[in-house]
């Protein structure tokens, strides 16, 4: 129960925070956002570190953490050409589909099967997040070649793996993992950043909304480990991989996005899914 429970925090606490990136991104740029939420997020972790002194861990659980952090920034890159290049109601669920496939491939085969309620559970989740990622945009016939998934399903492959190896990483500590993670990350988009000429602060005014999604995506990293580390990995992703539920509920309570039948049916299917994997 409590790694389910640890599993829906992490999905509400990364989905604030992609709201609040989401407006970032829309006010300064993919680039600089992307890099000034993972740096921000170091803030965080140093803070965390001084109140929990947690100890270092093996030097092998950094390491997976690591290319863990890597992995997940060049997914986030890719994740946003993919928006920006091709239709967001395809890109966006299959990328986190992905995301969530390939943990419940890893489980399964190095924990074992995690029983009918739980399988039942995934596949609800799965389609929850492809109904949730449905905008007004959204068009009931659309024409796809294998051009327009290839950018997507790496996207989520690499995201597949961030959950498998931050997983790994972090059987034995929670923030020390998350800062080798982060610190990997930043790096790399620094370089993406200063490419695009994207490193200046993003401004005062919305510096507040840059913090929000560093911490949030603090949280929602935190909730993920701890949920891992309590249970199952494909439970904890899965949960994890709901996250645009809440980035949808923010948009319309906050912004006065509508809620389309598609998304109020994802946050249905969502709930049910979370009550089959947590029995």
């Amino acid at each position: 129960m409590l790694s389910s429970i640890f599993g829906i925090l992490s999905a509400i606490s990364w989905g604030a925070g992609d709201f609040c990136g989401g407006i970032v991104s829309r006010k300064s740029g993919v680039y600089r956002a992307a890099f000034y939420g993972e740096a921000v997020g170091l803030i965080f972790l140093a803070v965390m570190l001084a109140v929990v002194r947690e100890p270092l861990p093996a030097w092998s659980d950094l390491a997976w953490s690591a290319i863990a952090g890597v992995l997940g920034s060049a997914g986030l890159l890719l994740l946003f050409r993919a928006l920006a290049g091709g239709k967001m109601s395809v890109a966006a669920p299959v990328s986190a589909l992905m995301a969530a496939v390939l943990p419940v491939i890893a489980s399964s085969l190095t924990e074992g099967l995690p029983g009918a309620s739980k399988y039942a559970g995934f596949a609800l989740a799965l389609v929850a997040i492809w109904l949730i990622s449905q905008g007004d945009g959204h068009q009931t016939k659309i024409h796809l070649h294998l051009a327009d998934l290839r950018t997507p399903l790496l996207s989520g492959v690499l995201f597949g793996f961030y959950f498998i190896l931050m997983n790994k990483g972090s059987q034995t500590a929670t923030v020390w993992p998350m800062v080798a993670a982060r610190s990997s990350g930043a790096f790399f988009l620094l370089w993406f950043a200063l490419a695009k000429q994207e490193l200046g602060w993003p401004g005062k005014t919305i510096a507040g909304l840059v913090a929000l999604n560093a911490a949030g995506d603090i949280g929602g990293n935190t909730f993920y480990i701890l949920s891992g580390q309590f249970g199952r990995l494909d439970v904890a992703a899965v949960l994890g991989s709901l996250y645009p539920g809440m980035t949808v509920l923010l948009a319309g309570l906050i912004l006065h996005e509508r809620l389309n039948r598609s998304q109020w049916a994802g946050i249905a299917a969502a709930m049910a899914a979370i009550v089959l994997m947590t029995v």
